[in-house]
């Protein structure tokens, strides 16, 4: 497993994408409504990414023919915009996003409620971000890799939640995915030994109901197998000395003390 050590000059140029990525998932919240079809959000996200300067990440990666993965209730990633799939009061909504900024990525997904939705709805929605940050209190230099898919894990399946074992979390740098892969569910090894100058996009998907996915004839978007709901939760990260430094946080989020 070739996993990079990225230098100074390399992690501030991700940092950078990190930012321009959050300011995209920030102004994409503010633009969801009842009403608006995949399609359009994932217009609105494209044009966003492409007036920074940046690429969008997913566009052709692939295959994948859109800049914004949309995913809507059951499905749990990698949903394909559409002119035809509408945004609903009530839903739940994925928004998977990723730039290229000067040729390095970011990568993060956010989860938003659309207008009321019921109380398991929304908690699903907030102990899968939770997850992440579990999972963060052990991506320190010295600890082992499986040790966050292990906290995101247990926190997970505490309330009864299925956690994806299909789909995982990812290196990240010059490349969407590069090594190594990152279970968000209890490993029975260690893992690799986490070192300072490591990047890692880690995204808990966490459903409702089964942890079993079904892919549909589209061949990208993925569903809960049982069609409960699903949220999705990303971010990239720079493993340091000390606490991580996560790069894609918006600045609501940041302000709300969301990572201290």
């Amino acid at each position: 497993m070739a996993v990079t050590i990225k230098s100074p000059r390399e992690i501030e140029l991700m940092r950078e994408a990190g930012k321009i990525l959050a300011k995209v998932h920030a102004g994409l919240e503010k633009e969801l409504r009842p009403g608006m079809t995949t399609l359009e959000v994932d217009r609105l996200g494209e044009e966003m990414i492409r007036s920074f300067g940046c690429i969008p990440s997913f566009k052709n990666y692939n295959g994948y023919p859109a800049s914004v993965c949309v995913s809507i209730n059951e499905e749990v990633v990698h949903g394909i915009p559409s002119k035809h799939r509408i945004i609903k009061e009530g839903d739940i909504v994925s928004l998977d996003i990723g730039v290229i900024h000067k040729g390095y990525h970011s990568d993060a997904a956010r989860t938003h409620a659309i207008g009321e939705v019921p109380e398991a709805a929304r908690l699903l929605i907030e102990r899968t971000r939770q997850s992440f940050f579990e999972g963060m209190k052990y991506a320190v230099a010295g600890h082992h890799l499986h040790e966050i898919s292990n906290a995101i894990g247990a926190y997970a399946e505490g309330f009864g939640y299925g956690v994806v074992e299909d789909l995982c979390g990812h290196g990240i740098g010059t490349h969407l995915h590069e090594d190594p892969e990152i279970p968000n569910f209890r490993q029975f090894r260690r893992g690799i030994k986490l070192r300072p100058g490591m990047t890692l996009a880690i995204e808990p998907m966490i459903n409702m109901g089964t942890a079993d996915v079904l892919w549909m004839d589209d061949d990208w978007t993925v569903v809960s197998e049982d069609m409960s709901l699903s949220a999705h939760y990303e971010n990239t990260i720079v493993i340091t000395e000390g606490k991580p430094e996560i790069l894609t946080l918006t600045d609501t989020e940041i302000e709300a003390g969301i990572w201290k």
